[in-house]
């Protein structure tokens, strides 16, 4: 087993915010934080997911993400993958798991489908 640090239920809530309003200003689109804290054998305690409309802006928000954590809660991820093509990032803080899509590639995956059982909540773009 992997050694993760594990971070308090408030602690990740911040760690949210913060993430969420990296993915706000640069305008990722339909932006969802899905609770995951009371399924059992959750892998996290909660999974954000966007998309961007190209390769450049979808790694452009997965960057917002990582100063906006880093500037408010010194916050680095665990785990990073997906720089390479941009047509999925993503930034494991352990408790949230951020999934930065290409359209096509978030609606391939489906992944909102695959945690249908969890607390879904939308954050508007404007």
């Amino acid at each position: 087993m992997l050694n993760m640090p594990v971070k308090k239920s408030n602690e990740a809530s911040k760690l949210l915010d913060k993430v969420i309003e990296g993915i706000l200003k640069s305008k990722g689109h339909k932006i969802v934080s899905l609770n995951l804290t009371k399924l059992p054998n959750a892998v996290s305690q909660y999974f954000v997911i966007c998309h961007g409309t190209s390769k450049i802006q979808v790694d452009a928000i997965a960057n917002s993400v990582l100063e906006e954590t880093l500037k408010a809660n010194d916050s680095k991820p665990w785990h990073k993958e997906g720089y390479e093509n941009a047509e999925w990032i993503l930034l494991d803080y352990v408790n949230v798991v951020v999934h930065i899509f290409l359209e096509e590639t978030r609606a391939f995956y489906n992944i909102e489908k695959l945690w249908a059982d969890a607390e879904i909540k939308q954050y508007d773009e404007d």
